[in-house]
């Protein structure tokens, strides 16, 4: 058994990973461009990992102990694991075998795929923003430790003196957020493979504990999701299983075992007994289980192990309430527990520092806490845990100040918003019957297998300078105005080149397609370095959702009214939907999310009936986060469902019949949410569906869904060009299950993020796939 180093009071279970300035993501891209070589990546990554470790420590994370965490990664942690287990899908067997092929070069084919092979799907991580690549696991996958990265890691972190602690999805999670490639066996199962998983992650334990490792990070989510492929009791029956082989290694590391994202309380008894050193839970989504704390029977499991309280919020922005987070802390103490102050989850999903944030109202910036902030409450709240209350008194009264201020603030509270959303009424959220609209759309003249994009363009250089120059002052509102005239137009002319029957206006106006609105949208605020990894070197900058929303002025209607008149083929008008602005915001936390949503929605309701004014009818209303928010507790599901689906309902119903609304979905296991989709009511949907194959299809026609439907047959996360063929094939396998009437050919999401060589190629093969398919059905 390892020898026992306890960790120190304070640790965080990960870091922003893309760098302040996005350095990470500008070394990749330009490596992937051809611009630096492998080395010089590889040094890169290394100046930046680093810097991660000395940061942590001056923000208060003891250098010794394993601390501070090595959560880097060149594009996900998931990716990472399959790398590390060396569980390469056999389609990309070749890629690993070609001459010189490095690591890195096998990492970034999984990622991205290449001209041979599809890159592996993503999803949603558990129900955040943040996107992983499923694994493809079947009864071939290899299972072969590969720790030299993870070993190079704990040596630079040495050299430092600094002793790190590694951080690894978990063998469960890790195969059951995995599918089961196309070669597998009826009936198969990742999971079933756990005991050649476990083999792997021994070596890697094995390597690590020789590199002189003292502890290592398990992350275990899946013990906190009831939307797993097994039931949460199983989960757990498996981790103690897993852990059990792990924990009785004789040379390994000690052993964070972490629960993030959800409530573990009633995994924590059976996990404080497993044979590991550590196990942490989320106490802000989760909860301690009282009776067990009470009787003495969660102090009696964690005998001899500690439990990394995560107190301090990982997922939002908002400053932690100190004397509440300490006194929780204290009870466990108290209780007889071992305790150590952590974070709910990893802090990838918040930016790096608030002090970065120049423009910010100060009273408003007052009221936040990014990583970097949240580090030094987690050491503040280790030194009251160990030192006493009376140590940290002054910066516990001072939280409250800050708290107290942020509820009595102007524009928190605006009584005029909140009397008009309990004024809403069941009707405000019905349409006509979807016989009548349908028979009123019939006006529209949209073809079967209509073809059309999601919503916007990509974004060029040209573009973000001209964006630029205008912030900057350096051209005026007429001269801007006027240069995005001129790229709608170009943008209209080139789908009318390639022959595509609903046409959008390109977005070239919006920065984001959630900071757009926020800039808007009275309630809100925008940050200029907030950065947040969505996948791979993608980054968002979320909003800051932080008082009552209304709308002061129409914000898209100029737009889609101009780019209207200059075609006689229909365009969309182009929102995000409620749902979506709140998961890509950092939302405040002082009341229910319903009732933020329900002032979201009516604000949009407005917009759309000044698009319909302008002559706009069809108008997009996108909820790619809708499946993102489900809770992971099984019993907080219906009522979320009900309430965003109401949302985006109240913000929609307002369109007359003839008006055709769209909505927009990503990364959905439509299984789950099924009933939701329909009951959005929305005229056509389009859904991700390329990477999986058109697997989204399947529940779509079991469950008799009768409106349109747009799954995806253009995967825009790779640079890939897919071919009429690949489409083609796409398309047939959709229209097995769906008719043609009610079919849709779309590209997965919009084409914000490639390039226009990429674009006209795809979407024209789009064009003449769709084309294939209607004459093969005539």
């Amino acid at each position: 058994m390892p020898a026992t180093t306890p960790l120190p009071d304070a640790t965080i279970l990960g870091y922003p990973r893309l760098g302040r300035r996005r350095e990470l993501k500008r070394a990749v891209e330009t490596y992937w461009k051809g611009g630096t070589s492998e080395a010089e990546l590889l040094e890169s990554a290394r100046a930046l990992r680093a810097a991660t470790r000395a940061r942590l420590v001056e923000l208060g994370l003891p250098a010794e102990g394993g601390a501070v965490p090595e959560s880097f990664s060149f594009y996900d942690q998931v990716l990472d694991a399959t790398l590390a287990l060396g569980a390469i899908p056999g389609r990309f067997a070749d890629v690993a075998q070609r001459d010189g092929a490095s690591d890195l070069d096998v990492y970034f084919a999984l990622a991205r795929g290449d001209e041979d092979h599809q890159p592996l799907e993503m999803t949603k991580w558990f129900d955040t923003n943040y996107h992983y690549s499923v694994p493809e696991i079947d009864e071939r996958t290899p299972f072969a430790a590969n720790a030299a990265a993870l070993v190079a890691q704990v040596e630079e972190a040495r050299e430092q003196g600094i002793e790190s602690r590694h951080v690894l999805v978990g063998p469960v999670t890790y195969l059951l957020l995995a599918k089961a490639s196309e070669d597998a066996g009826a009936g198969f199962r990742p999971i079933d493979r756990l005991d050649d998983a476990l083999a792997a992650y021994a070596e890697l334990l094995g390597a690590l504990a020789a590199a002189g490792a003292s502890w290592v990070q398990f992350d275990e989510p899946a013990l906190v999701s009831d939307s797993l492929p097994v039931p949460r009791e199983e989960i757990l029956t498996l981790v103690e299983r897993a852990y059990g082989v792990l924990g009785a290694a004789d040379d390994r590391p000690q052993i964070l075992l972490a629960a993030p994202y959800g409530d573990a309380s009633r995994a924590l008894v059976r996990l404080g007994a497993l044979p590991v050193e550590a196990v942490q839970a989320d106490l802000v989504r989760g909860s301690l289980p009282q009776d067990a704390l009470g009787s003495g029977e969660l102090a009696r499991a964690f005998a001899g192990t500690q439990l990394v309280a995560g107190v301090v919020d990982g997922r939002n922005i908002w400053r932690t309430d100190l004397r509440a987070a300490l006194a929780l802390a204290e009870h466990l103490q108290r209780a007889g527990i071992d305790t150590v102050i952590g974070t709910s989850n990893s802090l990838q999903h918040v930016p790096h520092d608030v002090e970065d944030e120049s423009k910010l109202d100060a009273r408003l910036k007052s009221w936040l806490a990014f990583a970097d902030q949240k580090i030094e409450q987690v050491a503040t709240l280790a030194r009251g845990l160990t030192e006493g209350t009376a140590a940290i008194e002054a910066e516990l009264a001072e939280t409250e100040r800050v708290l107290a201020d942020r509820a009595a603030a102007p524009g928190v509270r605006v009584e005029g918003i909140r009397e008009r959303v309990a004024a809403v009424a069941e009707a405000d959220r019905r349409r006509a019957s979807e016989a009548e609209r349908r028979q009123a759309q019939d006006a529209l003249g949209i073809p079967n297998l209509a073809t059309t994009t999601i919503g916007s363009f990509p974004q060029t250089a040209e573009i973000r300078q001209a964006r630029s120059a205008f912030i900057r002052g350096q051209i005026d509102q007429a001269a801007y105005d006027g240069f995005l005239r001129e790229e709608i137009e170009r943008v209209i002319r080139l789908q009318e080149r390639i022959g595509l029957d609903v046409l959008v206006h390109g977005e070239a106006e919006r920065n984001d397609m959630v900071q757009y609105f926020a800039e808007l949208l009275d309630g809100f605020a925008v940050t200029e370095n907030g950065w947040v990894q969505s996948y791979g070197t993608r980054a968002t900058r979320p909003s800051i959702l932080w008082g009552d929303v209304s709308r002061p002025a129409p914000m898209t209607v100029a737009w889609s009214a101009y780019a209207q008149s200059l075609t006689d083929r229909p365009v969309k008008g182009m929102l995000t939907g409620p749902v979506t602005i709140l998961a890509w915001s950092f939302v405040r936390d002082d009341q229910p999310l319903a009732d933020t949503a329900g002032q979201v929605a009516l604000a949009l309701r407005d917009e759309i009936d000044d698009l319909v004014e302008a002559g706009i009818r069809i108008v997009q209303v996108d909820e790619p986060a809708l499946r993102e928010l489900l809770p992971l507790d099984a019993d907080r599901q219906a009522p979320y469902l009900d309430w965003s689906v109401g949302a985006f309902r109240l913000a929609t119903s307002g369109a007359a019949p003839e008006v055709q609304i769209h909505t927009h979905l990503c990364y959905s296991e439509f299984g789950e949410i099924i009933d939701a989709v329909d009951g959005l009511d929305a005229d056509v949907t389009s859904i991700e569906a390329a990477r999986s194959r058109m697997d989204v299809v399947e529940p779509l026609g079991e469950h008799g869904y009768s409106r349109g439907i747009g799954p995806g047959v253009y995967d825009i996360h790779s640079p890939r060009v897919p071919s009429v063929e690949e489409q083609t094939e796409l398309i047939r396998i959709a229209a097995e299950r769906i008719p043609g009437e009610q079919l849709w050919v779309n590209p997965d999401c919009g084409l914000k993020t490639r390039g226009y060589e990429e674009t006209v190629a795809s979407l024209t093969n789009l064009v003449l796939a769709a084309k294939a398919v209607r004459e093969g059905a005539a």
